[in-house]
């Protein structure tokens, strides 16, 4: 098993950046794949990114050039870089990984963009 814990949320205006963080409980290097997701109110959740065991990083088309995941497997740490954001990247972002057959998911972290 293996917790997640997301934090680096809040508000900001449009434009702004933020850095989301996700620290696993135990090496990120065993990961088949880590994920950040998103979930808007009335919305259904949807990847933001994905990064996969060969160094492979999806991205949905609407953060693409605005958003970058990175990881530092020395601090089991997980990055979400976003920059020039706007009002529809409000939402409640989650950390995932898939480990020995089964998805994990930590608590969360809200992002609001709004002047």
């Amino acid at each position: 098993q293996v917790q997640l814990v997301e934090s680096g949320g809040g508000l900001v205006q449009p434009g702004g950046s933020l850095r989301l963080s996700c620290v696993a409980s135990r090496s990120i290097s065993s990961f088949i794949t880590l994920g950040w997701y998103r979930q808007a109110p009335g919305k259904q959740r949807e990847l933001v990114a994905r990064l996969t065991r060969d160094g492979r990083i999806n991205y949905v088309d609407s953060v693409k050039g605005r958003f970058t995941m990175s990881r530092d497997d020395a601090k089991n740490t997980v990055f979400l870089q976003m920059s020039s954001l706007k009002p529809e990247d409000t939402a409640h972002y989650y950390c995932q990984v898939f480990l020995g057959g089964a998805d994990y998911w930590g608590q969360g972290t809200q992002v609001t963009v709004s002047s």
